[in-house]
């Protein structure tokens, strides 16, 4: 459907306010939302680590995950209350801190990560799919995988991880262009679906040997010296590491939040990513120890515990097993891959420019892009340290959040002009210096300065965990100061 011209030259279908009978959300909605988050393959292999590797009491991770997670849940109330009041998307959110332009290509930033992170998380999506196309090849004649074109390589991929890498680009084109209610669906089936295949995987561990995979779980829940204060320091170290896994999808929660009925299904749904993130680490962590016991047992070369579940399957030499969990991992991936970089960048892109883009065609812009990321991350892109330039851009996420929580609540008074949102006329409030808030911009950058700090400056890289904080505190203070009459 063709969009009728309108009097503000910044409106856009994807961009106006929520029609009340699309705000639908509730608390199990966002529950299966933080549940979709928390259900990654990096958020299981983090969660694992902080529990087994490190030399860290049990319960000092517990406690630190459970800090970490409800700094997430405080920010992401105050971040999502005027996107659920006013049904506007994070990017139109922040014309008002901005400027139209400010908004325009601070938004791009937050596009432009999550672009590169969908080819990426792509690219790792499409070696799972190769993964079962290689495992079907086999059960069917494993000579055909010693086929000379099998052996052909081209940017570091082989017929196969091709066919792969274009299935699931077209697929998740497809699924994700279609609209937020049919996103929504997703994002539930698929909270369900992870957990039961969590459960799933718990009890193959669990009955491998059942006397000694739980007296090896109950060997972690150790409480001695839990009090030392020598705990304080690894504690919040932890907590910094779980806020900056979800700390990317803080800024832009509002996207998801514009959907939701009312305030009160807003808190409860984010008081969820608690819950989610206590039973996820105590799945992933029993996960993590029974398979060590039962791999140990197995193979006596075993000298190192696996966190990644594609390693752990990998052990276990079990082609139905393989099969299956594998089949749950391409889910969280996919759901995880929608949430955490296709929505945003779609709403930041068509922020970006609203009279030429549409879900649709920022859609495939997003793939198009992310497809030449994913092809060029095995042989270009990640052997030049791309991530480090993908971070220093993300460090300008905490300081835009600041300046968008201190101008919505201390300046402007929890009160938005939703027409002004709209329009580019110099008599609009938010029109600023040719739509520019020079003060926001300003406030902004030196977050930025100290956040990216933690990433380049040697001697602050001990506080890089803490980088997103950092850079929402300098920006906050600064904006403050200079905003308030």
């Amino acid at each position: 459907m063709n969009q009728p011209k309108v009097k503000y030259s910044l409106s856009n279908w994807d961009l106006v306010t929520v029609n009340p009978n699309y705000k639908t959300w509730d608390w199990k909605d966002l529950f299966c939302f933080w549940g979709v988050n928390v259900q990654s393959v990096i958020g299981f292999s983090l969660i694992a680590s902080l529990y087994t590797i490190y030399s860290l009491n049990t319960f000092v991770v517990f406690f630190g995950t459970v800090l970490g997670s409800f700094l997430v849940y405080l920010f992401c109330n105050l971040i999502g209350k005027p996107s659920q009041k006013f049904g506007l998307p994070f990017a139109v959110l922040l014309r008002s801190s901005l400027g139209f332009n400010g908004a325009k290509f601070f938004g791009l930033i937050r596009s432009l990560v999550g672009i590169f992170m969908f080819g990426i998380q792509t690219y790792f999506l499409s070696k799972l799919i190769s993964y079962l196309i290689r495992i079907l090849i086999f059960s069917i004649d494993k000579s055909l995988l010693e086929n000379e074109i099998l052996l052909t390589f081209l940017l570091g991929l082989n017929i196969i991880d091709w066919i792969s890498f274009v299935i699931v680009i077209a697929f998740q084109t497809l699924m994700f262009s279609t609209g937020i209610q049919f996103n929504k669906k997703l994002i539930n089936i698929s909270a369900v679906t992870v957990y039961v295949g969590m459960i799933f995987f718990f009890f193959v561990v669990f009955l491998s040997d059942v006397k000694i995979t739980s007296k090896a779980f109950f060997n972690i829940l150790d409480l001695s010296n839990f009090l030392d204060k020598n705990n304080i320091a690894p504690l919040l170290t932890v907590a910094g590491t779980i806020f900056a896994y979800f700390s990317i999808i803080i800024i832009s929660f509002g996207d998801f939040s514009r959907y939701v009925k009312d305030e009160k299904n807003l808190k409860k749904g984010n008081l969820s990513l608690i819950v989610n993130l206590v039973v996820f680490s105590f799945a992933a962590v029993f996960i993590v120890v029974g398979s060590d016991i039962f791999l140990s047992q197995k193979f006596e070369d075993i000298n190192q515990i696996f966190t990644n579940p594609t390693d752990i399957i990998g052990k276990f030499d079990n082609l139905q097993i393989t099969v299956v969990v594998l089949f749950f991992i391409i889910i969280a991936s996919i759901s995880t891959n929608l949430v955490a970089n296709f929505i945003p960048s779609q709403y930041s892109l068509i922020n970006f420019m609203p009279n030429n883009l549409t879900l649709k065609s920022s859609s495939y812009t997003i793939s198009a892009i992310g497809f030449i990321v994913g092809i060029f991350w095995l042989t270009l892109l990640s052997q030049i340290g791309i991530l480090s330039f993908i971070d220093t851009f993300a460090s300008f996420f905490g300081p835009i959040v600041g300046v968008v929580i201190i101008d919505f609540y201390l300046i402007k008074n929890a009160d938005l002009s939703n027409k002004d949102l709209y329009s580019t006329e110099n008599k609009s409030i938010y029109y600023y210096s040719k739509g520019w808030h020079v003060k926001a911009v300003y406030s902004v950058s030196l977050g930025f300065i100290f956040s990216a700090s933690t990433i380049w400056n040697m001697n602050m890289m001990f506080l890089q965990s803490y980088a997103w904080i950092i850079g929402l505190i300098i920006s906050s203070v600064t904006y403050y100061l200079l905003a308030k009459k």
